[in-house]
């Protein structure tokens, strides 16, 4: 995952100044919260919320082949390996 320096924001300033993280987050889709150096949480849009709960609901539709079908379409290069 590529995170642009334009997304990160520190655990004290998402504290200090949650409607300017806010608006980052609408400019950007989402940012990303580290406290200590590590990521800590991730805050979405509204927007980008909006399109993952449609993937989710679809999703969640799926039997368990269409479900095997789906997940075998998405590319190697996008599943991170444990």
């Amino acid at each position: 995952m590529k995170i642009s320096t334009k997304s990160i924001v520190s655990n004290s300033e998402m504290i200090k100044s949650y409607k300017s993280c806010r608006d980052k987050a609408e400019a950007h889709g989402k940012i990303f919260i580290l406290k200590n150096n590590q990521l800590d949480a991730v805050l979405i849009s509204a927007t980008e919320y909006e399109k993952l709960s449609a993937v989710i609901e679809y999703i969640e539709t799926l039997d368990a082949q269409e479900f095997s079908s789906f997940i075998g379409g998405i590319p190697v290069s996008l599943i991170k390996k444990a």
